[in-house]
């Protein structure tokens, strides 16, 4: 009965965007591909997912598979968070900030923040938005950033649904939510409640590379800062309205959740819809018809054709800032991580594709294009892998798509 309803969601799902009549010998690759990803969903890892795979023109596949658990579609239109791939969104933002002269990536952040964020080992030292771009700020993610960040949307039913997740990671109640500038001061001042000094490494800001999810987030106030509004409207009004992405932003479906796909600690386990206060380091909201035009986007820009950043900007969006020495772990090992390098909250794996990973609880998200040859591809998850074998499957629909993406990118 379950393999009976994926298969006719399948049928009503099914979403391919070419110019004219596919080739034979494309439609047979698209047909292969897709049996391929729908037996991988039918062995039960994953409730629902998303791929889709662009070139510098098109989008030449995409394609939303049952959410089973749900007995519900999961479509190229299914709303979800994209976790930390949300930090790219921010890289764009200060690229445009600095396009408009609100401000320039090597400024101190104190010129624009109304409370001093010192390094407490290097206090005369000033932290810039560059480091912040790079993960070299120093700036660590400490305690209370899993215990006091995850807040549960309101306007649902949590009955029999987990209020804690793992790693002492918590879901609060929506009324004990902050907003993002008061999380913010209490955990990167002295006088605020939740700082702690191992929120920062003992070492000079700009020295190593340690991945920051507080330094996204204090990026894109900075944004919010320098251009005197709202980091949701300079978004909506400088990304994702000129690539007309309708079915993203920052709150879609607040309330109702109708278009929201539901997130699963594992395939029977769901857990309540969350926002984060610091939510422009993972709270982005897309769909896989969204992302689809996002990575065309950023595949063009990197070719010199992007229509939301100038030439110059996609340059130094794209520009590896970072060296060995910046290391104290560089990751040699995952083609699809993206910590070998870093450009503006842009990342670079070890093998040259360049894009983000994202991870939050019951949402995995990756989009990656490679440069030389100009073909993208990204993938959604609404359920997070609790074992090798989920691991396993997840990468395995990643490969599937490699496979394919030359016969039905080209």
């Amino acid at each position: 009965m379950l393999r009976t309803f994926a298969v006719s969601i399948l049928c009503l799902t099914f979403g391919f965007a070419m110019r004219g009549a596919a080739q034979p010998a494309r439609r047979a690759a698209q047909d292969s591909l897709t049996a391929e990803l729908e037996a991988l969903r039918s062995k039960g890892y994953f409730n629902g997912f998303g791929v889709a795979i662009v070139n510098g023109q098109d989008v030449c596949y995409q394609l939303g598979f049952a959410d089973a658990q749900a007995k519900k579609a999961y479509g190229i239109h299914t709303v979800q968070s994209i976790a930390s791939v949300s930090k790219t969104l921010v890289g764009v933002a200060l690229l445009k900030a600095q396009e408009l002269g609100l401000l320039t990536l090597d400024d101190p952040i104190n010129k624009y923040l109304p409370f001093l964020v010192v390094n407490p080992a290097f206090p005369d030292v000033p932290i810039t938005l560059r480091q912040l771009a790079t993960h070299t700020s120093s700036i660590c993610d400490n305690d209370f950033y899993l215990s006091h960040n995850y807040y549960l949307k309101p306007g649902q039913d949590i009955t029999g649904l987990p209020l804690a997740f793992e790693n002492e990671q918590t879901f609060i109640a929506a009324d004990s939510a902050v907003t993002l500038p008061v999380f913010l001061k209490n955990v990167l001042t002295p006088q605020g409640k939740w700082y702690q000094p191992k929120g920062f490494l003992a070492l000079r800001p700009g020295e190593l590379y340690e991945y920051s999810n507080v330094g996204a987030a204090l990026a894109a106030y900075v944004v919010e800062r320098a251009s005197k509004q709202p980091f949701s409207d300079f978004t909506a009004r400088y990304l994702t309205r000129p690539l007309h992405l309708r079915d993203s932003g920052w709150n879609v479906g607040e309330g109702t959740f109708a278009r929201n796909a539901r997130p699963y600690q594992s395939p029977t386990v769901p857990l309540p819809y969350y926002g984060l206060a610091t939510y422009p380091d993972g709270g982005f909201l897309s769909s896989v018809a969204d992302l689809s035009k996002y990575l065309r986007e950023l595949n063009r820009g990197y070719q010199g054709q992007g229509t939301v950043l100038r030439p110059a900007s996609y340059r130094e969006l794209f520009r590896p800032e970072l060296a060995a020495g910046n290391f104290a772990q560089r990751n040699e090992r995952n083609p699809y991580s993206e910590s070998y390098n870093v450009g503006i909250f842009m990342g670079f794996g070890y093998t040259g594709f360049i894009g983000h990973t994202g991870g939050d609880p019951g949402v995995v998200a990756l989009l990656f294009f490679d440069p030389k040859s100009g073909i993208g591809r990204l993938l959604l998850l609404n359920t997070n892998f609790s074992t090798k074998a989920g691991e396993a499957a997840m990468y395995k629909i990643w490969n599937t798509l490699a496979k394919y993406q030359h016969r039905v990118g080209r």
